[in-house]
């Protein structure tokens, strides 16, 4: 077991989301091994069942739990498949003084289904797959790109048990888990899709192009982006504005959860990595963008995310955002700082005015400072930012 970043609260109940598979079930279970507490996993079929029938059960089973034991828990897994519990878990955090945690790999059915979220009676969390702080030693960048970070892959001795054990959680969670909770019918149109979401991972989506390539129209290649957005398989990018309203009409790209799974997905899993290919350069700005993505929220800077395209040219991969404050991130793999890159950075960063921290971050271990730009090595700039 990892130790995560996440805290988890002593006397709050709380929401936990993730994607299935990023360890949810496992920290749980550690964190409360010597409390007493009541565990149901609706992934059983005896409490799915049970409880669907008669969500009032849930009260019975609380009180009988009580009685051989007083607890002062109840954890309630993958709440989302049966969202009506939610108004009996408001009704026991007021009335039992009890606590609850609950944890979902969907809230597309708790968003659309307009359940009890609990009025702010219980905390918001996501678990990611693990960061290389939470990875440690175990940590190896050339491993996260090829096998991603799931904690299942540590247990793998092997790279034929990867590969498979990526294969499963494809075919086993994102087609037929998706399938089950009806959110699709057409299957193979999707997985079309899920392959050509992959190549275009981290690059300007043109829904239209989409369409036609899957053969599909433009507003169901946007609805599968937001069903992979509602499953927690991945988070949008958008372009960048100074309004957040505006930013969502810019061209926005789409970004996976985890690095395994896109190279699955993408078709790459047999490739060789090249550290200095092309293609190893577009994942390991993938790498940081997912590490930024999950670092933001573990600890609450609450930046928003979007990148720049220049007027007549170029890009800035990342900005973060909050309030006045602007930092802009160019992401290289290089391992030697390309001092003609570093000068295009501040350059595109002009518009964004002098307080603007700029960033180019890479594998070259020397940190260096280039016309007003921190060139640092990609561990040193995380830790920078997400302290």
């Amino acid at each position: 077991m990892f130790p995560r970043l996440l805290n988890i609260p002593e006397k709050h109940s709380f929401f936990l989301f993730g994607a299935r598979g990023t360890g949810k079930s496992s920290l749980l279970k550690e964190h409360f091994q010597h409390i007493p507490h009541l565990f149901i996993d609706l992934l059983e079929d005896k409490y799915d069942r049970r409880y669907q029938r008669q969500p009032d059960l849930l009260l019975v089973d609380i009180q009988a739990a009580q009685k051989k034991q007083k607890i002062s828990w109840v954890i309630i897994d993958e709440i989302q498949k049966v969202p009506k519990l939610l108004d009996l878990v408001h009704k026991s955090i007021e009335s039992e003084k009890i606590y609850f945690a609950l944890t979902g790999s969907s809230a597309r059915k708790l968003k659309r289904g307009g359940a009890n979220l609990l009025a702010g009676r219980a905390f918001l969390y996501h678990l990611f797959p693990l960061t290389f702080q939470e990875l440690g030693e175990q940590f190896s960048l050339e491993q996260t790109i090829m096998w991603g970070s799931l904690p299942k892959i540590y247990s793998l001795d092997n790279d034929s048990d990867k590969k498979n054990f990526l294969k499963s959680y494809v075919k086993s969670y994102i087609q037929e888990e998706i399938l089950l909770e009806q959110i699709i019918r057409n299957i193979n149109g999707f997985q079309l899709f899920l392959e050509v979401a992959a190549q275009m991972n981290g690059r300007p989506l043109n829904f239209s192009k989409m369409a036609r390539e899957v053969g599909l129209d433009a507003k169901t290649i946007k609805e599968y982006f937001q069903i992979l957005e509602d499953t927690l398989i991945g988070f949008w990018l958008p372009g960048f504005h100074q309004s957040l309203r505006k930013s969502q009409t810019f061209i926005p790209k789409f970004y996976f959860f985890d690095l395994g799974v896109t190279r699955y997905l993408d078709g790459s899993m047999s490739d060789q990595l090249n550290p200095r290919s092309t293609s190893f350069g577009h994942y390991f700005e993938h790498y940081i963008m997912a590490e930024c993505f999950r670092l933001n929220q573990y600890t609450d800077q609450n930046f928003r995310m979007s990148h720049y395209q220049v007027t007549g040219g170029g890009e800035i991969d990342l900005i973060l955002s909050k309030g006045q404050k602007r930092i802009a991130v160019e992401i290289k793999s290089t391992t030697k700082i390309d001092p003609t890159e570093v000068r295009s950075l501040a350059r595109y960063a002009l518009p964004f005015g002098p307080k603007c921290e700029k960033y180019y971050v890479s594998q070259d271990p020397f940190s260096n400072e280039i016309e007003g730009v921190q060139c640092l090595f990609y561990k040193d700039f995380l830790r920078r930012i997400f302290n």
